[in-house]
């Protein structure tokens, strides 16, 4: 199979599992070793200055005080991954996506945001999806899931309540039409 790296996954209507069920992920890597992501449609009711307070990086002036922290899957669940336009050179323990969208899970970004720079589009998501190798692949081939190419432009400017049905819309389908039930002919 073709590396998914870069592509969003879609929960289909019919996935009931509680962590991913309504989900839409963005997958950071994908290769023989397995599948991670994280979920970018849950913001949780936790901000950035909550966040910076618990971790004590001041952040009082910082204009991403009231951005919102994502639920990005059920493992590490303890750990920040940090999506956000940009390279991965510039940042520690950071890794490039995509062109123009990196993965960071450093501290280093965070005390960036806290002091008001850093990169201006970006997801604070604690945990991540992870898959096993093959897992990923069986899910597919059970239609738990649609894929398609990620876009930054979903990342980061739609709203989380939008992104899902926007990156249907890519496929051209409406998740809210399709049946809960899978069928096979």
């Amino acid at each position: 199979m073709q590396s998914l790296k870069n592509h969003f996954l879609m929960a289909m209507p019919h996935l009931e599992d509680p962590n991913f069920a309504g989900s839409l992920s963005y997958l950071c890597d994908h290769d023989d070793n397995g599948t991670m992501g994280v979920i970018v449609n849950r913001p949780l009711e936790l901000t950035l200055d909550a966040l910076f307070e618990q971790l004590e990086l001041g952040g009082e002036a910082s204009p991403y005080r009231n951005a919102p922290v994502y639920y990005g899957g059920p493992v590490h669940k303890d750990r920040g991954f940090i999506l956000h336009r940009g390279t991965s050179d510039v940042w520690d323990s950071s890794i490039q996506v995509a062109e123009g969208i990196a993965l960071t899970t450093s501290m280093d970004m965070l005390q960036a945001l806290a002091a008001g720079e850093g990169p201006e589009q970006f997801l604070v998501c604690l945990g991540c999806a992870g898959w096993e190798s093959g897992q990923l692949e069986t899910e597919l081939m059970d239609n738990a899931w649609l894929t398609v190419e990620g876009r930054a432009d979903i990342l980061f400017e739609v709203p989380p309540e939008q992104r899902l049905s926007a990156a249907a819309g890519i496929l051209g389908i409406d998740l809210n039409l399709m049946t809960r039930e899978a069928g096979h002919s």
